[in-house]
């Protein structure tokens, strides 16, 4: 008998094999191919018929695990189909390294005992309400919003709703955006289950996500708390999945196998026909046309633990303040920030910069310190003592011999978060100031960093938009924004919106214990319709206003977008590629094509890089003409294409 079997790898379809045993769709099996032998799945179609006559080979076992349920079948073809990736691509997330395990150990998930204690959680009558209005016991599909001012108490009203799917006997899977810092978020659930939620990121062990796989598989493990690719684990008995920060950018894969992690999650929830919640502070404009619709419910939760205020803004104009030379901290924002250290707040100094310097430049030949492979200017890391390329990672010294005489005489443009931590430690010698970024926050440090600083043992931080991200300090009542102008720039038209969230987010970072709280904005752009914009309480007189920009302008949500992105080492052949491709593309597809224009980052990792866009309606016909045309043509050697549905950015 003839079975259709999908292989991880870069095909499209399956292929066909006989066997005498007797196998159903979801099984995995070993088959030959080519002189090696390779793990596929038997899948629910065959692939299509051609005139060539090929012989047919032989299945040659079939594994012992259980078998991929046909949901997720259904799933990985959708998601083949909407993200423009080849099916067997798409199994590949599903499986390790191609290799699902057959047997694990069960002492291996005795860790994960998911025995759930009896916990002393008083819920308030707002978190109650919240809790009845997201009603997950009907266990059908829908799309529940919980919003909620930062420090309310969110996450312990999406606990109590996972503690009743587990109760009977199903999983959950909670979705982060930033895994890399999951010892707080993995301390509050034990404090709150009483057991140990498998963890899994690209970070893990090989050997645990062996067993995190199989457990997953077999029902053994009941909660997973992960990063994009947890999306994809073989559930056996999926009940819930939970997006926290669902407006976070970082759930966009934009590498590899491109695709936003957080609309996978919705889909995959309805081929489930399971509740997904999505929880946020401030909804992305996605989210928030859907709720406008109906398609989506929403809770809110307006008052924070302890009645806790949100900060207050205050806005220091560096037009009427002059710095001085080599300053990027006004005298005004260190009388105040003394007057909070004086009370015991914690401070802390916010700048979306890594490094010491973002452009390095010598003022003898005038020449910038750029990067080699990509079209971009290396940032100084006083600390690590180099030059560093932040996207394709090369690295460089600062000693250069100079085109005019001698080594270059360096000068920094511009500060990073090391040159505004030298600035602090100048201004507050007598305190303890900790750098808080993804450079110095690795899996070693950040567990007895982040302690110091709950225990108010570091007095002032200074941090990237990582700071951000759902982490506790009870002690921190002050923010200085150091320029609010710098993180509005970003070939994006969603710069506003994430403006929005980062700072709604920053500041929900503060007075988290009932203090009253400020935080500071220095800014040379005093556009006080901006700032406003991006601080109200309600965040929804912004959205609306973001809203009816996009519909006007025939913007996502409301228009499909989808970026072509040719990249090769030749430049004019490159550019010729791109005007051909769109010569064959803009009377077959389902919507209209715009450019080739050279992408931003003209250069990266030493090949150019040319953009396409196609801009249509919201249905796969957009997606399916263009696969339609992609399998047809025919690319020069050494020019690769990328396809990006809805992208984030333009970079």
């Amino acid at each position: 008998m003839n079975f259709p079997i999908l292989l991880p790898n870069i095909f499209n379809h399956p292929f066909t094999y006989e066997s005498d045993i007797e196998l159903k769709i979801g099984d995995f099996v070993e088959v030959p191919f080519g002189k090696s032998k390779i793990i596929g799945v038997v899948w629910d179609n065959f692939e299509k018929k051609n005139n060539k006559s090929y012989k047919i080979k032989k299945i040659i076992r079939r594994l012992k695990i259980p078998r991929l349920k046909k949901k997720t079948l259904e799933f990985l073809n959708w998601f083949s189909e909407y993200n423009i990736v080849p099916k067997g691509m798409a199994l590949k997330l599903v499986l390790l390294s191609g290799k699902p395990i057959e047997k694990s150990d069960k002492k291996f998930y005795q860790e994960f005992n998911n025995k759930i204690k009896k916990n002393l959680y008083k819920l308030t009558n707002e978190q109650k309400k919240t809790l009845n209005e997201i009603n997950i016991s009907n266990q059908k599909f829908n799309v529940h919003v919980l919003q909620g001012t930062t420090g309310s108490g969110k996450t312990i009203v999406y606990f109590e709703a996972l503690k009743k799917i587990l109760n009977k006997g199903l999983q959950g899977l909670i979705m982060l955006p930033e895994i890399g810092l999951t010892n707080q978020f993995e301390n509050k659930f034990i404090e709150f289950f009483g057991f140990k939620p498998a963890i899994w990121h690209s970070g893990i062990t090989k050997k645990n996500k062996e067993i995190i796989w199989s457990g997953i598989m077999s029902g053994e493990i009941k909660t997973v708390i992960g990063a994009r690719s947890s999306l994809f684990l073989p559930f056996k008995k999926l009940g819930l999945i939970i997006v926290d920060e669902e407006h976070d950018q970082s759930y966009k894969q934009d590498e590899g196998i491109i695709y936003n992690a957080r609309d996978m999650a919705i889909s995959r929830a309805s081929f489930e026909n399971i509740p997904i919640n999505l929880i946020t502070s401030v909804p992305s404009v996605e989210t928030y046309v859907n709720i406008k619709k109906k398609k989506y419910k929403i809770s809110k939760i307006t008052q924070r633990y302890k009645n806790a205020s949100l900060p207050n803004y205050e806005i220091i104009n560096l037009n009427d303040v002059k710095l001085e030379n080599q300053s990027w901290i006004s005298k005004e924002v260190i009388k105040k920030v003394n007057a909070h250290l004086e009370k015991k707040n914690q401070v802390l100094f916010f700048l979306n910069r890594r490094g010491f310097s973002p452009n390095v430049l010598c003022r003898k030949c005038y020449n910038s310190f750029s990067c080699p492979n990509c079209s971009i200017n290396l940032v100084y890391h006083k600390i690590k003592k180099n030059l560093l390329c932040h996207y394709c990672g090369f690295k460089s010294s600062l000693q250069r011999n100079c085109t005019k005489e001698g080594v270059c005489d360096v000068i920094f443009s511009g500060p990073g978060v090391e040159r505004i931590s030298e600035e602090v430690k100048r201004n507050f010698p007598s305190k303890k100031v900790e750098i808080f970024s993804s450079d110095t926050m690795n899996k070693k440090s950040s567990k007895d960093k982040l302690e110091k600083i709950i225990n108010n043992e570091i007095q002032i931080l200074v941090g990237t938009q990582l700071i951000s991200k759902g982490f506790h300090f009870p002690n921190l009542n002050c923010i200085v924004v150091v320029d609010i102008d710098l993180s509005s720039q970003g070939h994006d038209l969603r710069s506003a919106e994430k403006n929005l969230q980062l700072y709604h987010q920053l500041s929900g970072r503060a007075g988290r214990t009932g203090e009253q709280s400020i935080v500071y904005f220095q800014t040379y752009n005093y556009n006080t319709n901006m700032i406003s914009d991006i601080t109200d309480k309600n965040p929804e007189i912004f959205l609306d206003k973001e809203t009816e920009i996009r519909k006007k302008n025939n913007l996502p949500p409301f228009q499909r977008f989808i970026s072509l992105i040719l990249t090769g080492e030749n430049q004019i052949k490159l550019e010729k590629e791109a005007i051909k491709l769109k010569l064959s593309i803009k009377n077959e597809i389902y919507g209209k094509v715009l450019g080739p224009v050279s992408a931003p980052i003209f250069r990266l990792k030493r090949k150019y890089r040319v953009r396409l866009l196609i801009r249509g309606p919201k249905t796969l016909k957009l997606q399916n003409s263009l696969v339609s045309i992609i399998s047809k043509y025919k690319f020069s050697s050494g020019i690769k294409l990328s396809v990006d549905v809805d992208p984030i950015n333009f970079n």
